[in-house]
């Protein structure tokens, strides 16, 4: 980890402008208090780019755009059609001329946790597949450096993880670890579902053609195991596979918020 803090900090020091990529189903789970802290102390502008926006309601982004203005300038992403990557760029390069950057690159360093999307927000401005991805958490091992055109050249990192991260519940909501690797998957699976109800009930419902009417989220795990026939020989449900499906649909985007 201390390797990680200073890989984040050398990339602070180098960069012009700095983005801080978050999911928007959870923003403010996903930002990172220690890396702002270092932007912040170093005197270097940064964008909060809230990415996956698709996921997740429009109502859902205005209220995450109010809170986080305060902090910094808020861009929402999509980098499965690209939404909001042409904001993003000129964003940046406003930012950049404000801070008397002209006549060379802009570097723009990325940071965020593992699985937020940063290589795809920067293949999703530079519009090619420049920047490695994958599904697997921790894709991207090392610094690297990808000319985006229009004099920006980005500094994709490894994903930042806090130094005192152990919760599961995060590790699951991030796709850190997938449903075949967590201890407790149901516990996982309930958080999930009390997000979800908390934020945009009626999603769940759509999802899975359930109607909820004041269940706790174990009385709405026991609607989905029924509806998805997910049961043991006793008509009971079977509570590992529909926290399984749970978790793997959300991991996957097939439920938002």
């Amino acid at each position: 980890m201390a390797s990680y803090k200073m890989l984040v900090k050398d990339v602070i020091k180098q960069a012009d402008v700095l983005l801080e990529i978050v999911d928007a189903r959870f923003p403010q789970e996903t930002r990172n208090s220690h890396v702002e802290s270092d932007i912040i102390r170093l005197g270097k502008p940064f964008i909060i780019v809230l990415n996956k926006c698709d996921l997740v309601s429009r109502k859902s982004l205005e209220r995450s755009k109010s809170s986080l203005s305060p902090v910094a300038p808020a861009v929402f992403i999509s980098s499965k059609d690209r939404s909001g990557t042409t904001i993003l760029r000129h964003k940046i390069m406003e930012i950049a001329a404000i801070n008397g950057i002209k006549d060379r690159d802009i570097l723009v360093g990325c940071l965020g946790y593992p699985n937020v999307g940063k290589s795809s927000v920067i293949n999703g401005v530079t519009g090619r597949h420049r920047a490695g991805t994958s599904a697997i958490s921790g894709h991207t091992k090392g610094v690297q450096f990808v000319n985006a055109g229009s004099h920006i050249k980005f500094i994709d990192t490894p994903g930042v993880i806090p130094f005192d991260e152990h919760d599961e519940y995060m590790q699951g909501l991030l796709a850190i670890k997938d449903s075949t690797h967590l201890k407790d998957t149901e516990g996982v699976a309930l958080r999930i579902i009390e997000k979800i109800c908390a934020e945009n009930k009626e999603a769940l419902e759509a999802a899975y053609n359930i109607t909820i009417e004041g269940q706790d989220s174990y009385g709405i795990m026991e609607l989905i195991g029924m509806q998805s026939n997910f049961l043991k020989k006793k008509g009971e449900i079977d509570e590992m596979r529909v926290s399984k499906k749970i978790i793997d649909d959300w991991q996957r985007g097939a439920l938002v918020t």
